[in-house]
């Protein structure tokens, strides 16, 4: 008896099919250019985000710096204008903190929508 496979294409949170967020630099929790999760993602790392100066200083003043290479995990440090996917907390942090940066709807999981409204999510909406 053959096996039926069911293949599940992660969506965005417009509803259709995510689209790739960024491969230079290589961004994503599995480093392959999408802004997906799974159960392993404790940072749920599904926006995909523009980066600002002013959020790149934010998120460093909070623990986590962007900026900075990292040979050891092949990071080259992110300057404004790169694409990165963002754990959502984050986000949403910087969005409370008045720096949050743009982000791609197309590129950003559906799994946002665990923790925030489309509403908010497009008052950022890359142009």
């Amino acid at each position: 008896m053959a096996q039926s496979t069911i293949s599940t294409q992660p969506l965005n949170v417009l509803g259709t099919a995510l689209e790739s967020c960024c491969n230079d630099p290589m961004t994503g929790y599995w480093r392959d250019g999408y802004c997906r999760t799974a159960s392993e993602d404790r940072g749920t790392h599904v926006v995909c985000a523009v980066m600002t100066q002013e959020f790149l200083d934010y998120t460093k003043s909070r623990g986590n710096d962007l900026s900075t290479p990292n040979p050891a995990y092949r990071f080259p440090g992110l300057q404004p204008g790169d694409k990165w996917c963002l754990c959502i907390l984050r986000w949403l942090e910087a969005e409370k903190a008045g720096v949050a940066p743009l982000i791609n709807l197309s590129s950003t999981d559906s799994a946002a929508l665990k923790y925030t409204t489309l509403e908010l999510l497009k008052k950022y909406q890359v142009k």
